[in-house]
Parts: structure tokens; sequence; C-alpha cells
């Protein structure tokens, strides 16, 4: 079962639904999926260098109290998947394009998954900041990649376009908001959904599946 995700590694959202996602596929262990992680950039006019994270809170949320609410009520969804977020603990808001490039070069070499797993921790749990190259090649080798080819691919411009291509095209289809799953290209479901919310949407490709063989 393929899957295509689109999200963003800034996207708290997007960590909660990657891990409510994983959660619904050990209730149907008999699935193999096939992940793909395509890009979209929440905020793709951050500055290259990123910004500190209280100008960005206090642009996008205002007043003290609406930030707090949302990280709280943030805090309480995630608690439900495992996830302690360190929202204090973020100093900067950074560009995330050069981690997409990132993920596309682990593609290549089945550790996507590892790598947003990481760019997700060491961004919401320990304050990371997955704009800055150095950080993005030392997250590389923690995932299993070559520190040193991380770190080259990283320091060149390869990806860069097709990694903006591809972020206007998802929203050239409507899609505005992440995280957005894809199933088998045919199937949508936007948002953080709760586990049992994919369960009809894996019944209804198994249940395609013969159908289409015959």
């Amino acid at each position: 079962m393929h899957i295509d995700i689109i999200s963003d590694v800034v996207c708290p959202w997007c960590f909660i639904g990657k891990r409510r996602l994983e959660k619904a596929l050990t209730l149907r262990p008999e699935l193999e999926p096939d992940i793909t992680w395509r890009p979209f950039q929440l905020n793709p006019d951050m500055p290259e260098g990123g910004m500190a994270r209280a100008d960005y809170i206090a642009a996008k949320f205002g007043d003290g109290a609406h930030s707090r609410r949302v990280h709280r009520n943030i805090a309480e969804a995630g608690a439900s998947v495992a996830i302690d977020f360190a929202f204090e603990r973020i100093k900067r808001s950074p560009n995330t394009r050069d981690a997409h490039r990132l993920i596309r070069h682990a593609t290549g070499f089945g550790l996507a998954n590892a790598v947003v797993d990481r760019l997700f921790s060491g961004y919401f749990l320990e304050g990371r900041d997955i704009g800055d190259l150095a950080t993005l090649a030392a997250i590389a080798a923690e995932a299993g990649l070559d520190k040193d080819e991380a770190a080259a691919f990283l320091e060149s411009n390869a990806e860069r376009e097709t990694i903006i291509a591809e972020d206007g095209n998802v929203r050239r289809l409507g899609i505005n908001a992440v995280p957005c799953f894809i199933f088998a290209g045919q199937y949508a479901v936007s948002g953080a959904q709760e586990p049992e919310f994919f369960l009809p949407v894996f019944d209804l490709l198994q249940n395609s599946a013969p159908a289409e063989a015959q």
C-alpha cells in the first residue's frame, strides 16, 4: 500500500499525524506500507536563516495568552501518542527547504522515514535549529546516513528547485494545510486524524485489491 504524506517538519500536527498513522498501521499488521514524504512549507516566505521563535510566535498568534492556549491543545494531543512537546526549548523558527532536501536525499537510501522522525524529534523535543546545515548533517548521521555525504549534498543546490516545484504543485491541487495522507493515489485524509479514522480507508484498499487483480 503506497502512502504519500504531505507535511512540514515544523508542523506539530504533522508529527502527531505521523504517530497516529503508525498506530493505525499496527492495527492492520498485514499491510505493508510504502511511504513517500512530500514537501510542503508552512512558511514559504520564511527568511533563509529563519527567525527568532519569539518573533514568529508574536507575529502568528499575537498575544501570549493565545499562543499558550494553542500550545496547550497541541501538547494534550501529542501526549496521546507519546510526544512530549518542549516548545520552550525552540529558539528559532527555521526555513524548512533544506530539511525537505535532506528528506529527499534520504529517500534514495530508504531512510526518509528515519530522517523525518529525527527532524520532528530534534525540533519539537530537543529545540534544535533544523534550518542549520550542520545540524541537518548531524541529524542525517543519527538517522543512519553518511554525515559527510549528507553535508556535501546540503551544501549544494541539489533538489532545491524540485522541492520548490513540488510544494507549488500540491498547493495547485488544492492542498493548503498539512498533514495530508494520500493512499494508493485514490483516497486522501486531511489532518492529524485519530488512528481509527484510517481503518476504513485501509479496508477499502484491501477489498478493492482482489477486484483490481481480476
